[in-house]
């Protein structure tokens, strides 16, 4: 830090090319980096006064919200209304009492895919590695594998990133990197679930995770935390078929109950009541398997549920 606060008479996000030109030929403005300190009790008067609708709507989705046992769930349609605004537009292009500092060190905004290939340690062709991958005669290019078990092979690749999660794989020259927006909304537009949700869904008594997906079925991983249960639940589109791989678990089906161990499993049938308990101080693991014409999570009827989800 080399020098005290100064007082900026104003800030401005995101000025268009020509703007942003005469901004760093005057010599007269300072680049934002995106850090902003202050305390809670300041932020909160400048929302007040320069956002007080958006004050109103967070306010009304945190009071009616409900708390699901390890989560905080805001309420959906009083969240959904709140207006979409980053707070360099709310907050810092109308606020009069700012400061600002200069910062020397190491800093890098890790936004896209070319700025962590920028910054990622490269070998002597510029490639960038990480996870299951294999170079073959690539060059100033990203290869990376999220997905365990995927193997992403790159042959002869220029200024390419190339980055394999579970459920989708993006190929891009490195100087369209920040075209991955276009990328989102194309997929919302064609309804792609890879758009708006993951394969991996977190839930207060543990996760699952899809697997395989098809048109009349589907394929889970449900792990269920120590003394943890699903709620009990019945489906009327689907049956279920469990296995369980690790642990013990008590399975009630109707108003029968009994406890299954490692490779043992369960059929239940469309319609049927059904839920299923960690007893046991580890983790459990099994694999479901959904048959049905809909399999959307929507259809749930809860009956009981220890953490008072509806």
């Amino acid at each position: 830090m080399k020098h005290g606060p100064l007082q900026p008479i104003g800030f401005i996000e995101k000025p268009d090319a020509a703007r942003a030109q005469e901004m760093v030929k005057s010599g007269s403005f300072l680049w934002n980096a995106g850090i902003f300190l202050f305390k809670a009790k300041d932020i909160l008067t400048a929302f007040e006064t320069h956002a007080p609708d958006l004050v109103k709507q967070v306010t009304k989705a945190i009071k009616t919200s409900k708390d699901d046992r390890g989560f905080y769930c805001l309420e959906a349609e009083e969240w959904a209304s709140v207006e979409n605004i980053s707070i360099d537009y709310a907050i810092m292009e109308k606020a009069q009492n700012l400061s600002v500092v200069h910062l020397a060190c190491g800093w890098a905004d890790l936004g896209s895919w070319d700025a962590i290939w920028r910054e990622s340690p490269k070998d002597n062709e510029g490639l960038t590695m990480s996870g299951a991958t294999t170079s073959i005669g690539c060059n100033n290019t990203l290869l990376r594998s999220d997905s365990e078990g995927l193997e992403v092979v790159g042959i002869g690749l220029n200024n390419i990133i190339a980055v394999a999660m579970t459920d989708a794989v993006l190929v891009a020259d490195i100087s369209r990197a920040q075209d991955v927006q276009k990328a989102v909304d194309a997929l919302k537009a064609k309804n792609a679930s890879q758009a708006s949700a993951f394969l991996k869904d977190h839930r207060p008594w543990g996760w699952f995770e899809r697997l395989v997906i098809g048109d009349c079925f589907q394929v889970k991983r449900i792990h269920v935390k120590p003394k943890a249960a699903l709620s009990m639940q019945s489906h009327l589109h689907r049956a279920e078929h469990w296995i369980i791989v690790k642990g013990t678990a008590e399975v009630s089906v109707d108003e029968t109950v009994q406890q299954l161990h490692e490779n043992h499993s369960i059929f239940i049938p469309v319609g049927a009541k059904h839920r299923i308990k960690n007893l046991t101080k580890d983790p459990m693991v099994l694999i479901e398997v959904q048959t049905g014409r809909y399999l959307s999570e929507d259809d749930i009827m809860r009956c009981e549920d220890i953490y008072s989800r509806g």
